[in-house]
């Protein structure tokens, strides 16, 4: 039998990929999803964005109740971690959403193809090397990796990545943690929390080096406040077995070298696009040397007809900039005026207090030239963190000196997640820190500190 010609064929069913088949679904093509799992979602639903989260809210709880409570005049007694508990419960929240994305695609009649996909022809797909599909376009959402160093090699038992540390069937008494990015210190906190001995090993001098340095700095003095250990400016030498653990060999920047012992050790040092077995070479798509996927503005690839978004191509590996390029995408094919600002992508790193951020930070300012004001807030004097004991960390905000238009935003502090949506907005409509500021916010709410800290801009806070 010989297959149907489709209009779209997507490569990978994370959140790219699923939501660019919705969209392209929603303006009258015919679909086909390519995903190698049998569980729709990609790596953010199944063993990525999800899962962590799960597992981040359970600890917290678990510290809490632990540690917290009783300030509340809350008394609880022989508190016990049911891990395997805490773990089902974590997998019953990622089964519920990648059967929601199953109960889309058959919604929206989009045609659900599971095993390998690969690249034979411009306007071809085969799965596992047997069934060829064709279609009009192509779009790889596929995805990426952890990624592996040279010498630190991955067993899947002691040396592991995020997959696997999301599934510790004990506590490790003593865990090394590669990497002080956004991973590290998301699973790091979790399993501290549980009672683990945590230390993240890093290169860099500080920590999440990509944010803003004022919420980096306040980080690691939090975080070590918190129980956290952190071995800077330290190069991997390697990972030897030590009895039933290992031992991370550490160098510093004068050639001084000590031994770490661990029980598991996690390697976070970032991931790499999942695209050296899509046959992209030899159809002709351009690939650089780190194996991200060259695309125009209408992220088509050297191939016309064949597209690329999300992890596949340079930039942020974030699920919502990956779903906006997926529907980006696809409206263009349709001839439509899709596009995503990514001035307005805001990022989160869900500890706990949380970090997040949209637009330039300040070094990034600097580095640029730019003729910039600053406006700062601290959680310590607003009502609402007060109140609830949620009073580390600060709002910043930049602008630019002349315009007043705001260039960048960034929260420490519990709830970040939810409070930056309000200035990813504000970024999206090209707002002055004015119109933030005069902005009318509930009281009593953490978000009064954006108010205040765009109020701070112009130097006249009212309440510090």
């Amino acid at each position: 039998m010989t297959n149907p010609v489709f209009d779209l064929i997507v490569i990978g069913a994370g959140p790219a990929g699923y939501v660019a088949a919705i969209r392209a679904a929603q303006l009258g093509m015919s679909v086909a999803l390519v995903e190698k799992r049998k569980e729709l979602g990609g790596t953010c639903l199944n063993v990525g964005c999800i899962p962590s989260k799960a597992l981040l809210d359970s600890s917290e709880k678990f510290e809490e109740a632990t540690h917290s409570f009783g300030d509340h005049g809350v008394e609880v007694k022989g508190v016990k971690l049911d891990l395997k508990k805490m773990l089902g419960r974590k997998d019953a929240v990622v089964k519920q959403l990648t059967g929601g994305v199953d109960m889309l695609m058959k919604k929206n009649k989009v045609k659900v193809i599971n095993g390998w996909g690969t690249i034979t022809a411009k306007d071809t797909v085969t799965i596992d090397g047997k069934d060829a599909y064709k279609a009009k376009n192509i779009l790889i959402a596929a995805g990426s990796e952890p990624i592996e160093l040279p010498h630190v090699k991955f067993d899947g038992k002691t040396v592991v990545t995020s997959t696997e540390a999301l599934d510790f069937d004990s506590v490790p008494k003593k865990l090394v943690v590669i990497g002080a990015g956004v991973i590290g210190m998301e699973l790091g906190s979790v399993w501290r929390r549980l009672g683990s001995d945590v230390t993240l090993v890093d290169m860099a001098p500080a920590i999440l080096t990509t944010m803003d340095d004022d919420l980096s700095k306040d980080a690691l003095k939090t975080f070590t406040k918190q129980g956290l250990k952190f071995d800077l400016s330290q190069k991997i030498v390697g990972v030897t077995k030590k009895g039933n653990g290992v031992e991370v060999e550490l160098e510093d920047k004068d050639g001084k070298t000590k031994k770490l012992p661990a029980d598991k050790v996690l390697v976070a040092v970032g991931r790499r696009p999942n695209t050296d077995k899509l046959g992209l070479a030899d159809v002709g798509v351009k690939v650089d040397n780190r194996g991200f996927i060259e695309v125009d503005k209408h992220y088509q690839t050297s191939v016309p007809g064949i597209f690329a978004v999300g992890d596949c191509i340079p930039g942020p590996m974030l699920a919502h900039k990956g779903e906006e390029e997926g529907v980006a995408a696809v409206e263009l094919m349709a001839g439509q005026a899709g596009h995503v600002n990514y001035n307005a992508v805001a990022w989160v790193v869900y500890t706990w207090p949380e970090l997040a951020g949209v637009g330039i930070n300040e070094r990034e300012a600097k580095e640029q030239g730019l003729d910039y004001k600053v406006g700062k807030f601290s959680f310590k004097a607003n009502g609402r963190a007060i109140a609830i004991a949620e009073t580390d960390g600060f709002v910043k905000i930049i602008a630019d000196a002349k315009t007043d238009r705001m260039l960048g935003a960034h929260i420490i502090g519990a709830n970040a997640s939810e409070m930056i949506a309000e200035l990813a907005v504000g970024m999206e409509f090209s707002a002055s820190a004015e119109d933030i500021a005069r902005s009318v916010h509930a009281h009593p709410t953490m978000a009064e500190a954006i108010k205040e800290a765009a109020l701070a801009v112009d130097k006249r806070a009212l309440h510090s």
